[in-house]
């Protein structure tokens, strides 16, 4: 019996010879797989909330610089909608002229504000009573009448003159000249100071509108 037996075993517990078995413990390695994935997406988790963060207190521009970005962005000025208008637009008075017709049954009106309408610097077309379309219709104060590239031009500066009266554009209407309709609620044109004073905002160039910047990258 070998020094390796233990008392009273033998048979088929006998050990014989001078090595034994040595005893080692399992091995983990698929819990040590788990524990590293697990930790890698912990890791990666981390990692995603704190360049969010990031993100969200600095801006995109700023994470792109970090990074080394070589986009680069341009600053514009957009205009608002609304656009200047120049004074080159309106024409001066003695570049207008009007053709001045009396709607009313009161003699003597269309003369009378032809007149004084050349005093002003207009040129005068025709003077007389207005057409069949008109004549004895217009219970207003009057109708400044032209056609449609005097919307903008022309209709403004004599309205200046007369801004009681509706303006109204005929797109089939032939030539510059604009028509002054006398109606019945007429009384006079505007006084020559406020007419002037009318003009020369007119004639004024507006501010300049505001812009807003815009980032493009």
């Amino acid at each position: 019996m070998s020094m390796l037996t233990p008392p009273g075993m033998g048979g088929q517990y006998r050990i014989t010879g001078d090595k034994y078995p040595r005893m080692r413990r399992p091995r983990r390695r698929g819990r040590l797989v788990v524990l590293a994935a697990a930790s890698a997406a912990v890791l990666g988790m981390l990692g995603w909330g704190t360049l969010q963060l990031v993100d969200v207190f600095t801006g995109n521009g700023d994470k792109a610089a970090a990074a080394g970005s070589t986009t680069r962005c341009r600053t514009g000025a957009t205009p608002s909608p609304s656009a200047s208008r120049t004074a080159a637009a309106l024409p001066e008075p003695r570049a207008v002229t009007v053709n001045v017709l009396n709607a009313t049954t009161r003699a003597g009106l269309a003369r009378k504000t032809a007149d004084e309408l050349k005093k002003r610097g207009f040129r005068i077309g025709d003077v007389g009573n207005a057409p069949k379309q008109y004549d004895k219709k217009v219970k207003s104060a009057g109708i400044l009448l032209g056609p449609s590239a005097a919307l903008d031009t022309s209709l403004p500066v004599l309205a200046a003159q007369f801004p009681a009266a509706e303006r109204r554009t005929d797109a089939a209407r032939a030539g510059a000249a604009v028509d002054l309709i006398i109606g019945d609620a007429f009384t006079s044109l505007a006084p020559r100071p406020a007419a002037d004073k009318a003009l020369a905002a007119l004639a004024a160039p507006e501010p300049a509108p505001a812009t807003t910047a815009k980032k493009t990258c």
